[in-house]
C-alpha cells in the first residue's frame, strides 16, 4: 500500500529560510511544492514541483494554491521583500517593502478564503519578525528580553517592522473572521549556509563572515557604528525545528523563535575571527544600524512547545563561515 504523505506548499521557497524549510519537510516525509519569483540562488530545489512567478499577482497565487495535483494540508508563507540593515534602514525601499509584502499576504489569504469551501482548510504558517517590537524598548545595548506581549503599544523602528506587524494582524483577523487555522512565528535573525552573503541584503552573521573571509590575517574590516550594538542570532536548523513544532501545536498567537545568546557586533566579529583563525583590525564607520539592542525571550516557546535552541553561536558560525569562505574563494 502506498504511504500517504502530507502535502505542503512553501511560498518563498527560493529564499534562504524557504529552501531550507522545503528540505526539512521533505526529510519529514512531506510532499513539498515550492513557489517564488526565483529558484534558490545557492542550492538546487528538491521540491516535487516549483512554480516560478510573482506572488504579488493574484492570478499566479490562485494557480499555485489551486494546483490540481495537490490539496495542501499546510501552507507556509515566507515570501517577502526583505534584507539586512543595508536594505531595511536606508529609507530608500520603504514603499516597496510595505506594498510588495502586503500584496503577497492579501493574495494568499483571499485565495484561501475564496476556495476554502471546496478545498482543505490548511494550517497556514506566517513568518513575522523581531523587527515588530517597539523601538523604545531597544534603546540600550544591555540585555533586552523581548516577550511577545511587549509588541504593544506598537512602535517598530522601520517600515519593514510595521509591515510585519500589520501582516500579523491581517492573519489573525482572517483567522477570527473566516475560521482559518493560523500560526505565526517572530523570527530573530536567522542565519546559516546558503543564504545571501553580499550585495546589501545580507544579515550581520553573513556580512561578518564575508568580510573576514575576504581579507588576509592582520588586515582591516569595516563595521557600521561602534560595534557595541547587540543582537541574538538563531541557526537555521534550530529555526526549522521550532517552526515544525509550532505548526503541530494548537498555539495560535504570535511566538518568538530565536536565540537568547546575545552578543555585540564586535563580539560577533571576534567569534568569526576565532573560527577563521585570523586576527583583524576593525574600522568603525557610519552606516544604518537599527535598534541599539535586541534579544529574544523564549519563555513562551519553552512552555508551549518544549523547544530550545541547541546550536551555540560559535557552532553555527563554524558551519556558516565554512560555506561563505568557499563562496568567496569560488567567486
Amino acid at each position: 500500500m502506498k504511504k500517504y504523505k502530507k502535502k505542503a506548499l512553501v511560498l518563498g521557497a527560493g529564499g534562504f529560510i524557504g529552501n531550507h524549510l522545503c528540505n526539512y519537510l521533505i526529510k519529514k516525509d512531506f510532499e513539498v511544492v515550492g513557489a517564488d519569483l526565483k529558484y534558490p540562488e545557492f542550492d538546487k530545489t528538491n521540491c516535487i514541483k516549483f512554480h516560478q512567478g510573482d506572488l504579488r499577482q493574484k492570478e499566479f497565487v490562485e494557480q499555485v494554491i489551486l494546483d490540481s495535483d495537490y490539496e495542501f494540508q499546510y501552507i507556509f508563507q515566507l515570501a517577502a521583500d526583505m534584507g539586512g540593515a543595508g536594505f531595511i534602514f536606508t529609507g530608500d525601499n520603504d514603499a516597496d517593502i510595505m506594498s510588495n509584502s502586503l500584496s503577497i499576504n492579501l493574495n494568499v489569504l483571499n485565495t484561501i478564503v475564496k476556495y476554502k469551501e471546496s478545498r482543505n482548510n490548511p494550517t497556514i504558517f506566517y513568518s513575522s519578525s523581531a523587527c515588530i517590537y517597539p523601538e523604545e524598548l531597544q534603546l540600550e545595548a544591555a540585555d533586552v528580553s523581548l516577550k511577545e506581549v511587549l509588541a504593544y503599544p506598537a512602535n517598530p523602528d522601520s517600515e519593514y517592522g510595521w509591515e510585519k506587524l500589520m501582516s500579523e494582524r491581517l492573519y489573525l483577523a482572517y483567522q477570527k473572521d473566516y475560521a482559518l487555522d493560523v500560526r505565526i512565528a517572530r523570527f530573530h535573525n536567522i542565519y546559516g549556509p546558503y543564504g545571501t552573503w553580499e550585495g546589501g541584503r545580507e544579515k550581520a552573521p553573513a556580512a561578518m563572515c564575508r568580510k573576514v573571509a575576504e581579507v588576509e590575517n592582520g588586515d582591516t574590516i569595516e563595521i557600521w557604528g561602534d560595534g557595541n550594538q547587540t543582537r541574538s542570532f538563531l541557526f537555521i536548523e534550530d529555526c526549522l525545528e521550532g517552526v515544525f513544532r509550532l505548526i503541530n501545536s494548537s498555539y495560535k498567537k504570535p511566538m518568538n523563535i530565536g536565540s537568547e545568546e546575545m552578543v555585540s557586533i564586535n563580539q560577533l566579529v571576534e567569534i568569526v575571527c576565532k573560527v577563521a583563525n585570523k586576527k583583524v583590525e576593525i574600522s568603525h564607520i557610519d552606516g544604518p544600524l537599527g535598534v541599539r539592542g535586541r534579544n529574544s525571550n523564549n519563555d513562551l516557546i519553552r512552555k508551549e512547545l518544549d523547544w530550545d535552541y541547541s546550536y551555540t553561536l560559535q557552532k553555527g558560525i563554524e558551519l556558516t563561515y565554512d560555506w561563505i569562505q568557499k563562496e568567496v574563494l569560488r567567486k
